[in-house]
């Protein structure tokens, strides 16, 4: 299972809010994140790109 802890740490270590995230997934997306649901890795290559930052940086795998 991905949790995106990490997603929202790092958000808020750059001052930024859940819904920045709104200028490249849609609503519906980043309620699947915040729920800890599954989502497609074109989802997460941009939010990447957005935070300039790696998948490794946004998000865990926990058995």
């Amino acid at each position: 299972m991905m949790k995106y802890y990490k997603l929202f740490d790092l958000l808020s270590r750059r001052d930024m809010k859940k819904t920045d995230l709104l200028e490249v997934i849609s609503a519906p997306t980043l309620a699947k994140l915040s729920k800890g649901e599954s989502v497609t890795t074109d989802v997460l290559c941009k939010i990447c790109a957005f935070l300039d930052c790696q998948p490794g940086d946004i998000m865990e795998f926990i058995k």
